[in-house]
């Protein structure tokens, strides 16, 4: 009986035991979680303080939405930058590189709270993981806005706009709808291609661009394009055989430099036979907005008045 009794004591007093362990690492975890946040992501995951002060950022969707809601960032590649972001080309901002070519040694030293990357940076993901906290904010081309709003959400609880950001993102919603219950009902069918020095690639629903299809609700010209990042290479004639009543144009060469123009491409003999050069239903989208930033505040907004002109 002794040896039962106390072999019962040691029991209850080991249960006690780890019950305080439990309580106090659910303590810590929760004071933690006051100031700081763990963020799981395709890569990884990243632990920040909320409202960080050092921001470094690689994706520009997430610079115009920083500058939309008046959060400051400390460094930005400066090789390339958006017309509509070139402030950040200052000299009060660190340069940090290229959206393919980081200058690591420049973020090292500049000891960032956190860094923000998207597929361009993906692969480079370990060594960016090194030098602090870094979050990946790539778009699913697939769930265009289910992968929009959620980086938009994220964004307000990192930097404690959320308020904020739920209004921006029923703006955008509304907007949507607005263009999607248009579009969906008439009658002309739409293409959207990327011209890039004299190149032609078309994007249809699912792919890099395919939110044009299955966002905004434009019927397309040709169902069975390959859904694909980088598009599919077509000829002027397989335009005109599909002869779109609306031909949206991304021009890469305006966005990131070059000798061959997007109208010098697409305005030939073949493409003005179509519908869509003869009622002035070819719109050329600014490649700023669609090719470099995309999924931020402001690049959205953009990309929703561009598209609703032609409407």
């Amino acid at each position: 009986m002794k040896k039962l009794s106390l072999l019962a004591l040691v029991l209850a007093m080991v249960f006690a035991l780890a019950a305080c362990g439990s309580d106090e690492k659910a303590e810590t975890t929760a004071a933690a979680g006051k100031d700081e946040m763990i963020i799981k992501h395709e890569y990884g995951e990243a632990t920040i303080k909320k409202s960080p002060e050092k921001v470094v950022v690689f994706d520009f969707g997430v610079l115009d939405t920083l500058d939309e809601l008046g959060v400051e960032v400390t460094g930005v590649p400066q090789a390339i930058v958006p017309e509509y972001l070139e402030k950040y080309a200052g000299k009060e901002y660190t340069n940090v590189g290229s959206l393919k070519e980081p200058d690591f040694e420049a973020i090292h030293a500049m000891k960032p709270d956190v860094i923000f990357i998207s597929a361009r940076q993906a692969e480079l993901y370990d060594q960016f993981e090194e030098i602090a906290p870094t979050v990946f904010v790539g778009m699913d081309y697939t769930k265009y806005m289910e992968s929009f709003e959620k980086n938009m959400k994220l964004i307000g609880e990192i930097f404690e706009k959320e308020e904020v950001v739920t209004e921006k993102l029923a703006e955008v919603n509304k907007s949507i709808d607005e263009i999607n219950k248009e579009a969906s009902a008439a009658d002309e069918k739409a293409l959207l291609v990327l011209a890039n020095e004299g190149k032609v690639s078309a994007y249809g629903a699912g792919s890099r661009y395919g939110f044009l299809h299955d966002v905004f609700g434009f019927k397309a010209a040709d169902e069975n394009i390959e859904a694909s990042t980088h598009g599919q290479s077509i000829t002027f004639e397989y335009v005109l055989e599909k002869n779109p009543g609306i031909l949206f144009v991304i021009d890469r060469t305006a966005a990131v430099g070059g000798e061959v123009g997007a109208k010098e491409t697409i305005e030939n003999e073949l493409v003005k036979k179509t519908d869509a050069f003869k009622n002035g239903k070819i719109i050329y989208l600014d490649g700023t907005n669609w090719y470099l930033s995309g999924g931020g505040l402001q690049s959205m907004q953009s990309m929703i008045d561009e598209v609703r002109s032609a409407l």
